[in-house]
């Protein structure tokens, strides 16, 4: 499949939320995420996902380098409010939403159901941000607590629209 025929149309719905799931043993987490990017870095397909340190999807990414990216419907909006505003470290997000998951086709982590588009990930670099060279409007407006950012760059090893 072409890495880039949806990107469009998922960076504008990420800027509304997506799910970006993670699984480590037996835990799988799913969070709501509104920033991203996808380009073509090192001759290979991109998706930049940012996810802060003291969020609990961080401490699955740093235990398996694998991700995936669901890209919702509208119907699924409560799910993203839920996977927004609570921890996995302290519920089941995804029983609570009321999601499904689906088997990954070339990573270990599941793809949430009833989605429009998956994306599946295997991180290829990350960085940690500081705010040595920070725009001061973005930390302002973004980072007044400190609380910045991993940034994940992961090959995006395949794509397929929802079932």
């Amino acid at each position: 499949m072409d890495f880039f025929a949806n990107a469009d149309h998922t960076i504008n719905t990420i800027s509304k939320g997506a799910f970006l799931t993670t699984k480590h043993a037996d835990k799988t987490n799913t969070m709501t995420i509104g920033w991203g990017s996808i380009g073509y870095i090192w001759k290979m397909p991109i998706f930049m996902v940012m996810v802060r340190p003291s969020r609990f999807t961080h401490q699955l990414l740093e235990s398996n380098n694998e991700f995936t990216v669901s890209i919702p419907s509208p119907a699924l909006s409560s799910a993203l409010g839920i996977c927004g505003t609570k921890s996995g470290k302290d519920l089941d997000k995804i029983a609570a939403a009321g999601l499904t998951l689906q088997n990954g086709r070339q990573v270990s982590v599941p793809v949430i159901g009833n989605c429009l588009q998956h994306y599946e990930c295997r991180v290829v670099f990350k960085q940690d941000m500081t705010d040595k060279e920070l725009n001061s409007q973005i930390k302002t407006a973004f980072y007044s607590a400190g609380d910045y950012h991993t940034l994940y760059f992961a090959e995006i090893v395949t794509t397929y629209p929802g079932q």
